[in-house]
């Protein structure tokens, strides 16, 4: 008798776990939703796979982006001409640096080849950040950036969980104490 109650309230719970889930009041995010700080981070409805795309380290050698798979990575592309880019590269140097559980990957998606965005970075306060380059926006098209600075969350199983649109203090304590949650560190 006590098996079938069991099963009965089993059956119930998920029929309601399910309800709650359609109705959008229950998310697969539950414990991922960004402080007010982040406002600009908003968080996928379906989380998919990040395209497979690459990029340029600071020698020109080639990264794929699943090369980071396994951590947390924030993916922000950014421009020597976008001036709130540049006005945020601080802050993700922060990031960097007090949320060692969450890779900042920077991409510089200029098409001036000339600038030296290893030296760039140092010179705006965020010479800890890795230059990488995209000098061919396949980033940009890839992600539908259409404007600078895109910004988007991966989970470690490679999946883009959150994107957001301009500029964010990703640097301020509440944005490093929420990727110090997320990220267990």
């Amino acid at each position: 008798m006590t098996k079938k109650i069991i099963i009965s309230l089993a059956v119930i719970i998920a029929l309601v776990l399910g309800v709650l889930y359609g109705k959008g009041l229950l998310s697969v995010h539950q414990g991922l939703e960004p402080p007010a700080a982040l406002s600009a981070l908003v968080l996928e409805k379906s989380p998919k796979m990040a395209p497979e795309v690459h990029f340029a380290g600071p020698n020109g050698t080639r990264h794929v982006l699943d090369a980071f798979r396994g951590r947390y990575v924030l993916l922000n592309l950014w421009a020597t001409w976008c001036g709130p880019c540049v006005n945020e590269l601080p802050s993700l140097a922060r990031l960097s640096r007090f949320a060692p559980g969450v890779r900042v990957v920077a991409v510089d998606t200029g098409d001036r080849d000339t600038v030296d965005a290893a030296a760039f970075l140092k010179e705006h306060n965020a010479g800890n950040l890795i230059a990488f380059r995209d000098s061919d926006k396949v980033m940009m098209k890839t992600f539908g950036a259409y404007a600078l600075p895109m910004t988007v969350l991966i989970d470690p199983q490679g999946k883009v969980i959150a994107k957001a649109a301009g500029p964010a203090d990703w640097g301020s304590p509440e944005a490093v104490a929420y990727f110090k949650r997320i990220t267990g560190t």
